[in-house]
């Protein structure tokens, strides 16, 4: 007997979009790293660690030491796993490379027989995470999402003349772009695409456009993700074809050191453009190079989380809560 699957993975839509359940590619959507969801996904404009890769490559520039990260996600109660391993090589003339692996894994998946579904309603499997088919599923599979992205970024300093009868304002400028390979099992058929992201961002001193000494930094970040067209393209015998959405993220974000707490506050805002729009607000305080603390809202959703930095090594931790349940992120990066 023909089998259908009928338990549709809603949870697996995007971390940053709650929205993003479907369309083709969207795991890439749910983001990569632990300091980003914590602040509620409005990363684009202060991407500075190995998961600017996602948030936009032109980030990774900023990274002056070599660096290895790695995060591990328990998504929507332990439903799926969500991990990733990235690696940055500063190189001579302020250029940076990286690599990223990403895997989304969803174990135990059932299959029912197409009887099951006689009597069923169509809106209410998808819609509903708590709905359970009568009876026994024939078996179980599992599916898994891979990314694999390479990463190039370039960074850029010049002062900006306003004339002489004003002054120049100091502008660092970085320019990045990654090529990613995407591969994706479902039961026994294989769907695999190339897409192409590109970002940059431009950051300045406050202090010197308002001549107010005590002023912090200005981030812009904007980064076009899938520009050339991303295609899943199947093995199946139709060879059908998924299209990943062209999405535009737009990120600012104002950092303001605290001189008499020996501290810092970033306040952060995204926005992205695909799936009719979403906004992500983040705030994170941080004490000297020693931790963070963070928070951040999207999609009504609360984000929190948290880092503690110790001899190049930093440990992250995120949450967020949503209507399909707790997701729990634990990330480490080592720089040396």
């Amino acid at each position: 007997m023909r089998k259908h699957l009928v338990i549709m993975i809603v949870a697996l839509f995007s971390a940053v979009s709650l929205s993003a359940g479907r369309y083709a590619g969207d795991f890439m959507m749910i983001g990569a790293g632990v300091r980003s969801l914590g602040m509620g996904g409005a990363f684009a404009a202060l991407a500075d660690d190995g998961s600017a890769m996602y948030w936009n490559p032109a980030g990774i520039s900023q990274i002056r030491k070599s660096e290895i990260s790695a995060m591990h996600a328990f998504l929507y109660n332990g439903l799926a796993s969500y991990d990733h391993i990235t690696y940055c090589q500063p190189l001579p003339s302020d250029v940076t490379i990286g690599l990223n692996v990403t895997r989304l894994t969803v174990m135990d998946i059932p299959v029912f027989a197409e009887s099951y579904l006689i009597g069923t309603n169509v809106d209410e499997r998808m819609n509903n995470s708590a709905y359970q088919l009568p009876g026994i599923p024939d078996g179980e599979f599992s599916s898994t999402d891979d990314l694999y992205q390479f990463a190039f970024s370039k960074h850029l300093h010049f002062d900006l003349s306003l004339g002489w009868l004003f002054f120049d304002i100091p502008l660092d400028l970085y320019a990045g772009a990654n090529v990613k390979f995407i591969k994706r099992n479902i039961l026994q058929n294989q769907g695999s695409g190339t897409g192409i992201d590109f970002g940059f961002k431009l950051r300045t001193d406050l202090d010197v456009l308002f001549d107010w000494d005590t002023l912090g930094k200005f981030d812009f970040g904007l980064n076009f993700q899938d520009i050339a067209g991303t295609d899943i393209s199947w093995d199946t015998y139709s060879e059908h074809k998924d299209e990943v959405l062209f999405n535009t993220k737009l990120g600012v974000a104002i950092s303001q050191p605290i001189q008499a707490l020996d501290s810092e506050i970033i306040l952060a805002y995204d926005y992205d453009y695909v799936y009719n729009g979403s906004n992500h607000y983040g705030i994170q305080w941080s004490y000297k190079d020693l931790g963070a603390l963070r928070a951040g809202y999207y999609d009504k959703n609360l984000t929190c989380g948290a880092s503690i930095n110790l001899y190049g090594v930093g440990v992250d931790y995120a949450l967020v809560t949503n209507p399909v349940g707790i997701t729990n992120r634990i990330g480490l990066r080592v720089n040396f």
